[in-house]
């Protein structure tokens, strides 16, 4: 359970929004609270890419020996 100080006139303003829906103010929050998670969560980078990013099979071995594929270039640059 949450608590939160909604100050005087929000929480008028929650009573009267309850009452002219015919809900009640915790059902008003809830929805409130919910809607404005999926925005900040929505508004993520990694969320935004998430159907972009990912891991894909590419016939594999493109990664193998990465290590010393590296040296090898480093030492045919710098001729070690």
């Amino acid at each position: 359970m949450v608590s939160a100080r909604l100050g005087d006139d929000l929480e008028r303003r929650l009573a009267e929004a309850a009452r002219v829906l015919g809900v009640s103010e915790s059902e008003i929050v809830r929805q409130a609270v919910s809607a404005r998670c999926d925005e900040i969560l929505a508004d993520r980078l990694d969320v935004r890419l998430r159907d972009f990013v990912g891991a894909a099979s590419l016939g594999g071995g493109l990664s193998d020996d990465t290590g010393r594929h590296f040296t090898e270039v480093v030492e045919r640059k710098h001729g070690r």
